[in-house]
Formats: structure tokens, C-alpha cells, sequence
């Protein structure tokens, strides 16, 4: 499990097949889960001055590949005890979005994701949302995309500083969303109807 708070940007060393190594500050051992630009990857060998880790087929077909090379985000899996920060992410990316404009307003940036409207349901307003790897707060939703505040120190720190319209971005979202999503779709044949939602909360 991870919070969405960036520990340390990584450069990429190499990136061929399914493996991939990254140049880092932080000491990782053999077998670590670790998350690469928000996909929580293993850690299948350790060099002296970084690691690697492998992707699956699976994983490739479900991130934005073409970010992994110059800097990347990275940020080891919580430890037990550790303090907990930012929002419950699992490093298990649910689709990839598109950066559709970034607008400065002097003390923020407002940016705007497209994205495919069946995930729109698991991106509440208010809620939380991990784009490649950082944890943010969501402040309005639209038919097929949303609009995210980005404060000047997450530009500085994070790959939020180069993106442009038309960047592609990782993209998961609110652990609790998709998990009373698929309670709520597979408890019933039909769609379900706000008295349909009254009446399973009367139940509990």
C-alpha cells in the first residue's frame, strides 16, 4: 500500500522489454514493492546505484509507457508504523488520462484530465485520485473529465512541472469508489435506483 506522496524522483538508466532500471537515492532490497510513476512494481535486482524492476504484459498494457525515460516518479510501499499521509493507493492503475489544459492562476494551476466516461462513477467530487503516483484532491467533475488544483511546490517536485495538452497520465482511482462500485453492480441485474440505495442502507 502507498499514500500518493512522491518520495524521490528516479531517472531512468534503461528501459527494454519488461524491465526496468532506474538510477535512485533510496536503497531498495530484493523484492520490495515500489511505485513507479503510481504502478506498484517488484524489485528484481539491486545495483549500487539504484535497482530494477519488472512489468508484467498486463501491466504494460494499462500505464503510459513513453514516461518511462528522463525522471520518474518513486515511492517505496508504507512500512508498518509509518506515518500515514496523502490517501490509501494501491499502485493498481485503473486507465490513463489525457492532459486536456493547464491554466496558471498565480498561486495554483488548474488542470484538466480527459478521461474515458465509464470511470467518471469512481471519481467523486471532493474525492481522491492518484495521477501517476500523486495523491490529489478532485474539485469538479464533468461528463468525461475533471479538474484538478495543483499548488506551486507539487509543480516544482513533481512531473506535474512538464506536462503540456496532451501529456498521458496513470491514473487510479478512489480505492473505496471502485470497491462499493463493483459491491453495488454485481449485488444486482439492474441498475440501481436511489430508493434501491435508501433501502440497502436501511439494511445496515
Amino acid at each position: 500500500m502507498f499514500t500518493g506522496l512522491i518520495r524521490e524522483m528516479a531517472h531512468v538508466k534503461n528501459f527494454g522489454g519488461n524491465r526496468l532500471s532506474l538510477k535512485a537515492n533510496h536503497k531498495a532490497k530484493l523484492g520490495d514493492s515500489i511505485a513507479i510513476n503510481g504502478t506498484c512494481l517488484s524489485v528484481v535486482s539491486v545495483e549500487s546505484d539504484g535497482f530494477s524492476v519488472e512489468l508484467s504484459p498486463e501491466t504494460l498494457t494499462h500505464i503510459a509507457t513513453e514516461k518511462l525515460q528522463g525522471s520518474v516518479h518513486i515511492e517505496p510501499a508504507m512500512m508498518m508504523g509509518d506515518r500515514f499521509e496523502g490517501h490509501i493507493v494501491q499502485g493498481h492503475i485503473d486507465t490513463i488520462g489525457t492532459v486536456s489544459s493547464i491554466t496558471d492562476n498565480g498561486n495554483s494551476y488548474e488542470v484538466i484530465i480527459d478521461v474515458n466516461s465509464e470511470f467518471i462513477p469512481l471519481i467523486p467530487p471532493k474525492g481522491s485520485i492518484s495521477i501517476d503516483g500523486v495523491s490529489l484532491t478532485v474539485n469538479e467533475v464533468m461528463k468525461d473529465s475533471f479538474r484538478l488544483t495543483i499548488i506551486p511546490i507539487t509543480m516544482r517536485e513533481t512531473l506535474f512541472g512538464t506536462y503540456k495538452k496532451g501529456t498521458r497520465v496513470n491514473i487510479e482511482t478512489d480505492v473505496f469508489a471502485r470497491y462499493m462500485r463493483h459491491i453495488l453492480t454485481s449485488s444486482s441485474k439492474k441498475e440501481l435506483s436511489w430508493n434501491d440505495i435508501d433501502r440497502i442502507n436501511g439494511m445496515y
